[in-house]
């Protein structure tokens, strides 16, 4: 799992068939003071999060698979959070995930 902040929409004229009607976000991961960490991803968003929100996503393609009703789907990142605040001095995501 992974803090990250909603950079854009991903836009496709063709897709594979499981991510029919799945909104597709560019997440880029951040630390907990907001500075980029690695290369944004292109998540699953089963909650509707917002442009520049900060989420949860997680990279544990099976569960995405399962979400989306095909086991042999290429989605790998999902959004699982949308992230209310983080608590001064936590050392992890808890409590901060809506």
């Amino acid at each position: 799992m992974f803090l990250a902040r909603v950079e854009g929409n991903v836009t496709s004229t063709r897709k594979h068939p499981s991510l029919e009607g799945w909104r597709l976000l560019i997440c880029q991961p951040i630390s907990k003071e907001g500075t980029p960490e690695g290369a944004p991803q292109v998540a699953i968003d089963p909650h509707g999060a917002g442009m520049h929100e900060r989420v949860i996503i997680s990279s544990d393609g099976a569960a995405s698979r399962k979400v989306v009703g095909d086991p042999k789907s290429p989605v790998r990142w999902m959004i699982i959070g949308i992230v209310d605040e983080v608590t001064p001095g936590t050392t992890a995501l808890e409590d901060s995930v809506s």
